[in-house]
């Protein structure tokens, strides 16, 4: 039986290159993977440009190509990772409208499945980004390597091809903003690893905001970490402990030169704004978690549908 490969691209206004990206990816099956059966899924966040009117005229002759148009915009996390679970291929991968994970090494990554990897993931080895923003990026995954019990790969952003069996598993989990990069190592399964330089956009910009990212990172760690809450814990105990000591040694000091030590305000304001500080931090990083109780509880849907073309 003739095995499929489902290929998930989202797309936020990518009426410049989407056409661009389904013809990569076509001419891949075509040259080189011709003996699969090709699923390609195109799911848009709400696109406000001609993104659609694209994908359909695509769709339109081509019914390997299936499209899901979402009633608003979902963010960056929740609406590909729902395309994934629609997905019907023997093995799934991802490909970003942009090309920035370049469609050139799938057969490199099914080669790798072929040889009984479950899941084979794509590590970046090289990109043209900012210093700052490769600096940010890699002091936040050694951050979040050393806080998380669960393996983190590092260089790894989330693409790769995964058996159905591992899909499978996700299809049981609930995750209400789910971090793709760091549930692949937690379910497991053998894995391969496949390296990549990641070009640069072909066309437009990214439309992930600082908040976008920012948000993403939050995720990750409350996620799959509880060393936050641990840290604020230990903290308010060493910062309770090194005021008992400060306390007892200034009373001790002002009992034995009572004259030439001052009360003073001073040391008291400091205090205080130092231990409401540390308040303040604990309070956010409790509500964080809290919030991500509160997703969990209401279940809402990753996204909601508005339409779907040439699913069956």
């Amino acid at each position: 039986m003739t095995k499929t490969i489902s290929i998930v691209t989202p797309c936020y206004n990518e009426e410049g290159g989407i056409a661009e990206c389904y013809a990569a990816v076509r001419k891949i099956f075509d040259e080189q993977l011709g003996h699969y059966n090709r699923e390609h899924i195109f799911i848009d966040n709400c696109s406000t440009d001609g993104t659609v009117s694209i994908l359909r005229e695509i769709a339109a002759r081509d019914p390997g190509v299936k499209i899901i148009i979402n009633a608003r915009n979902f963010g960056p996390e929740r609406s590909p990772h729902h395309a994934v679970l629609q997905a019907t291929g023997d093995a799934v991968t991802g490909v970003l409208a942009d090309l920035q994970t370049p469609p050139s090494i799938l057969p490199e990554m099914v080669a790798r499945w072929e040889a009984g990897f479950k899941v084979v993931v794509a590590v970046r080895r090289g990109s043209r980004e900012g210093f700052v923003a490769r600096a940010a990026r890699s002091a936040y995954y050694k951050l979040i390597r050393r806080m998380s019990k669960v393996e983190q790969i590092p260089n790894y952003m989330g693409y790769g091809l995964y058996d159905r069996k591992v899909i499978d598993v996700m299809r049981t989990l609930y995750e209400p903003h789910p971090y793709f990069r760091g549930m692949i190592p937690e379910i497991g399964f053998e894995r391969a690893v496949v390296e990549y330089f990641q070009p640069d956009r072909r066309h437009g910009r990214s439309r992930n905001s600082l908040s976008d990212l920012l948000d993403v990172a939050f995720v990750g760690l409350s996620t799959h970490s509880k060393a936050p809450m641990r840290a604020m814990t230990m903290t308010g105990v060493v910062v309770a402990s090194i005021s008992l000591i400060v306390g007892f040694v200034y009373l001790i000091l002002k009992l034995l030169y009572w004259d030439r030590i001052p009360i003073g305000i001073t040391p008291l304001l400091v205090a205080t704004f130092f231990l409401g500080a540390v308040q303040l931090l604990a309070l956010g990083l409790i509500g964080e978690y809290i919030s991500l109780l509160l997703q969990y509880a209401r279940r809402f849907p990753l996204v909601v549908e508005k339409e779907r073309v040439n699913f069956d």
